[in-house]
């Protein structure tokens, strides 16, 4: 039963990502983002260092998604290629070295990226 539930839940994920404007793709994968340096962190505190180093790649794959998806034409691209390659190397000095305070720091700069990114979708939406 939990097979037809995941196939079924995974084929709606699909559909939304497949059906998502530019904008609502960027702010999903912020939110994934968000959700697995919390997670890395959660399984961190718990010494469940596989959880942790599992987020935290998921977490990098995310960032690689991001960084490839930057359009150079876009005059604050350089900075936010510059933060993403930043944000790649403490997701894997977080993973390599079970660094807290790198997972912290990550978290810290994420956040408000995720919520600068909801705000441009949300004017984007609008007008």
């Amino acid at each position: 039963m939990s097979t037809v539930l995941d196939r079924a839940r995974r084929e709606y994920l699909e559909q939304q990502v497949a059906s998502a404007p530019p904008e609502r793709l960027v702010t999903m994968l912020y939110d994934r983002l968000l959700v697995d340096v919390e997670r890395a962190a959660a399984a961190h505190t718990a010494s469940d260092h596989p959880a942790a180093s599992a987020a935290l790649t998921h977490a990098q794959a995310i960032i690689a998604e991001l960084h490839g998806s930057l359009d150079d034409r876009w005059d604050g691209a350089p900075d936010l290629r510059a933060l993403y390659t930043y944000l790649t190397g403490r997701l894997i000095v977080a993973n390599v070295a079970h660094d807290p305070a790198a997972i912290d720091e990550c978290r810290a700069l994420i956040a408000p990226l995720r919520e600068a990114w909801h705000a441009a979708a949300a004017a984007v939406a609008q007008s």
